[in-house]
């Protein structure tokens, strides 16, 4: 059984930072890609950031560029979500996914944890 665990969020002001880590635990876990997404109240799950296994391609929205960066362990276990410079409107539930076949969905999901930013 594959858990993703999701740890680093909280409260923070505007203009602070946070950096959120996810860990992947289960003998079967292997992924082609992990990636960071967040849901606002009453919007849709959006993607903030992800990258591949080997860590060479990564991808941001454009609301996050040159504010967050994310990165991987060398064991392909943990990735992590810095966050900089941050906005209230950053303020959502962050959940780190992992994709085990390249094309397809994400297949593997954290339970979410809170990042509040205020002003």
């Amino acid at each position: 059984q594959v858990q993703l665990v999701e740890s680093g969020g909280g409260l923070v002001q505007a203009g602070g930072s946070l950096k959120l880590s996810c860990t992947a635990s289960g003998r079967t876990f292997s992924s082609v890609a992990m990636g960071w997404f967040r849901q606002a109240p009453g919007k849709d799950r959006d993607v903030v950031a992800e990258i591949t296994n080997s860590g060479r391609q990564t991808y941001y929205a454009d609301s996050v560029k040159g504010r967050f960066t994310i990165s991987i362990n060398k064991l392909k276990t943990t990735w992590y979500l810095q966050m900089n410079s941050l906005k209230p409107e950053d303020t959502a539930v962050y959940y780190c996914a992992a994709k085990k076949v390249a094309g397809a969905g994400y297949t593997f999901w954290g339970q979410g944890t809170q990042v509040t930013v205020s002003s």
